[in-house]
């Protein structure tokens, strides 16, 4: 079962072979002017240049044979070699049949399934997520969704920020503010065994870790001595000395607990929960093995990959491995998990979700990859994002001109929810749980569909008033839409009336049927570029489409037969824009 402009590309397609012309200039789009036609194909303009002919001939051409086709209406040749092609009406309602009837509602799986890992989210242990964390959470979340829906076999890690400089740098913050603590830690590196009692550990909490780093990480950019001591703290923490390690264990336990609770409310969720540190075993026999490759050059005590290749339009910097002192760094973690991902799950191809910022650093990590051999040119991506940004057009801050915690922005946006669920007469009319439970689902839509609808390259500016709206392109909007569908089908089961089978008449039942056969390319185009706002997109003119079906076509009210057609159809749109909105991580409510 193919989509139509799918289909209608091969039976183009063919006719441009019968003509001795390029198949694949047959290319066929949906129709700049929906009022003319259904489809088009642009082909004969490319065609004509390749072989010097009239491109208005070679579309006429064309035309003729494709007029038998019983799918079409009408083909008609405008402009210069414009091919415009009308469905007709049977075909509408056999193509609205197929998708009704396919627990894939028209989506077709990859024809090669692959191994696919995705790197997402990237929190740090010892800090609170922040609005930073927001993209690549959403982002990366659907991405492995999407993957999954269309047939790859997909792991989602969070990969964890866990045993670098930073973990220096708040051992001898916490070391330094909690006397007892330090002398606990001391005493555990100098017997070399963790120490029997850690009740002092307990008292340090995240806020605490949250508090203490900006001062420790200003002090070391500051101070060098500062910066040597947390460097050194880093070399023994990552040579596991007991007592050091037995904080950093306090420090990511502590941690682990509000990012799970963060990552539940975003409806966000992973496979993998590794961490820097869960590759330290690796580190030591990596290095030694890219020793033996020759790879590894001494620079200045340190140890470094030199990546730079001939053509390359700017300096990259190299790879540095390992540190003067001694310590491994933070792209030595990333070379490492790349060869723990290969001997552990093999993938065809790893995904990393971050920031676009970041670029150039996986750049030098990728290349170093490559010419280890832990992965083939072109199986590693950065799939890079723009910022969220404030009114003023720089990335979002707090009133006070601080970094946002992503806690406080969820929650901050199911405050919101809840007022404009009071403002729909909801707040009164629902028990609490249920009233928190749609108000819960409301902000994420909200947040989640306010990144998406956007190509994950641009900025974007955060407006928490129009996020939530019921009305315009918003997360919200959608989720009411859906909930309409929700609230007729149950009317239509309590009437006694059943769906039926699909007779296409009206406009507008024309254009929700066209808006479901495109849901494939949707997935589609978001697939090959990793870009889900292609999906986003879909789901909106979905919503849209349903909305003039239901204001022009009467369901309940019109005569069985019709009434049974126009079911099927409303069933259908609500279940493929329940299944675009779960690939996005979005879950809609029974009411609203």
């Amino acid at each position: 079962m193919s989509d139509l402009k799918r289909g209608l590309s091969e039976a183009v397609g063919a006719a441009f072979a019968d003509l001795g012309l390029p198949a694949e200039l047959a290319r066929v789009t949906a129709s700049d002017r929906p009022d003319l036609a259904d489809f088009q194909s642009n082909g004969a303009l490319a065609a004509a240049k390749r072989v010097g002919k009239n491109p208005r001939e070679i579309a006429t051409a064309v035309a003729g044979r494709l007029g038998a086709d019983s799918r079409l209406a009408a083909v008609e040749v405008a402009g210069p070699g414009f091919i415009n092609m009308k469905v007709t009406d049977g075909a509408l309602s056999a193509r609205a049949t197929e998708i009704a009837a396919d627990p894939r509602l028209g989506a077709e799986p990859v024809a090669v399934p692959r191994r696919v890992l995705i790197d997402y989210a990237g929190p740090n242990v010892a800090k609170p997520m922040h609005v930073g964390h927001l993209r690549s959470s959403i982002i990366g979340e659907s991405l492995k969704r999407l993957y999954r829906f269309r047939g790859d076999t997909v792991l989602g890690d969070a990969h964890f920020g866990d045993w670098g400089y930073q973990m220096g740098l708040l051992i001898g913050a916490v070391t330094d503010e909690r006397p007892a603590i330090g002398a606990v830690v001391e005493a555990a590196n100098a017997a070399g065994v963790p120490p029997a009692d850690i009740s002092a550990f307990e008292a340090v909490s995240l806020a605490d870790l949250d508090r203490l780093y900006p001062e420790a990480a200003a002090r070391g950019k500051a101070d060098t001595d500062y910066r040597d001591r947390a460097r050194k703290i880093t070399a023994a923490l990552q040579a596991k000395q007991a007592g050091y390690y037995a904080l950093w264990e306090r420090f990511r336990d502590v941690t682990r607990v509000a990012l799970e609770r963060d990552f539940h409310a975003l409806g966000v969720d992973f496979d993998l929960w590794k961490g820097e540190s869960d590759v330290e075993d690796l580190i030591d026999p990596m290095v030694a093995e890219l020793d033996a490759k020759g790879l590894l050059i001494d620079d200045q005590g340190a140890r470094i990959i030199r990546v730079a290749r001939e053509g390359d339009k700017r300096e990259l910097p190299p790879l540095l491995v390992v540190s003067s002192e001694g310590s491994a760094m933070y792209g030595t973690t990333d070379l490492a998990t790349i060869l723990d991902r290969k001997q552990s799950f093999d993938p065809e191809r790893v995904i990393y979700c971050v920031d676009q910022r970041q670029a150039d650093h996986f750049e030098i990590v990728f290349r170093a990859a490559y010419l280890a051999g832990y992965a083939q040119e072109g199986q590693l991506e950065h799939v890079g994002f723009g910022t969220m940004n404030g009114a003023d057009g720089k990335p979002f801050k707090t009133r006070e001109g601080g970094v946002l915690k992503l806690g406080d922005m969820i929650e901050m946006t199911r405050e919101k929810a809840r007022e404009r669920l009071h403002e729909v007469g909801l707040g009164e009319s629902l028990p609490p749980a249920e009233f928190e439970a749609i108000a819960g689902k409301v902000a994420v839509a909200a947040l989640k569909f306010a990144d998406l609808q956007n190509f994950r390259g641009t900025s974007y500016v955060f407006d928490l008033d129009r996020f939530t709206s019921f009305e315009g392109k918003t997360g919200p909007y959608l989720l009411y839409q859906a909930v309409r569908v929700k609230s007729l089908l149950r009317r239509a089961a309590d009437e006694g009336v059943a769906a039926g089978p699909v007779a296409v008449i009206k406009p507008a039942e024309r254009d929700l049927v066209l808006t479901l056969d495109a849901f494939n390319s949707a997935l589609v185009e978001a697939y090959d570029r990793c870009a889900p706002n292609a999906v986003a997109e879909h789901a909106y003119r979905l919503s849209q489409a349903f909305s003039k079906f239901y204001a022009a076509c009467p369901i309940l009210s019109a005569e069985p037969a019709v009434r049974a057609s126009r079911l099927t159809l409303a069933a259908t749109a609500l279940a493929q824009l329940e299944q675009a909105l779960d690939v996005l991580g979005i879950g809609v409510p029974e009411r609203m």
